[in-house]
């Protein structure tokens, strides 16, 4: 190929060989990153919208923002910086699907706490308490109860201070506690 076609080449696509290298390489690097990640952004994109289907479009369309940047290459703490990340973007997600998801519990109903509690379905019943938490105190409890986050890792998630993510979880459990109390109270 002569030097004119080379330019030519080289316009058209926007690409050398030296480019199509560095590119090859990032998408290794970012492919690595998606392979030790993607797991736990569907954790705590599931924590936050409680929907596998919902969760995993959040989950792609936070690596597809990732991608289209370059802020993933300079992280400092991957796991923080990638579950923020998706945090973001489920929260995105959430507010319009939480009204049509609201309007359906009540048409469709379901066991009441007290009916869970006089079934003996403790576990369903923690579930649907938990559930029921404000969201302020709900999404905290979930990302360190059951996520297994840090305070630290919470706090840089939600953007809020790592004290204030302690006395919520520890208000979470306060008013988990009252409320199982309760529910027993009316299984005897």
């Amino acid at each position: 190929m002569d030097v004119t076609a080379e330019w030519t080449e080289h316009v058209r696509t926007g690409r050398t060989a030296l480019t199509d290298g560095r590119i090859a390489e990032r998408d290794a690097e970012f492919a690595a990153l998606v392979e030790r990640n993607a797991r736990r952004m569907f954790r705590v994109a599931y924590s936050l919208l409680r929907n596998a289907h919902d969760a995993e479009d959040a989950v792609q369309e936070a690596f597809l923002k990732l991608y289209r940047g370059d802020g993933w290459r300079r992280m400092e703490n991957e796991g923080a910086f990638l579950a923020r990340t998706v945090w973001r973007v489920a929260l995105d997600r959430l507010a319009p699907r939480r009204e049509t998801e609201d309007a359906a519990e009540i048409a469709f109903g379901g066991e009441s706490p007290e009916e869970l509690a006089a079934g003996g379905d403790e576990r369903e019943l923690l579930r649907l308490m938990i559930d029921g938490l404000p969201e302020d105190l709900r999404q905290p409890l979930v990302l360190s109860a059951i996520e297994e986050m840090t305070s630290g890792e919470v706090a840089a998630v939600m953007g809020i201070p790592e004290g204030t993510v302690r006395t919520r979880v520890m208000r979470a459990r306060a008013e988990l506690k009252k409320r199982f109390a309760a529910a027993r109270e009316v299984r005897r």
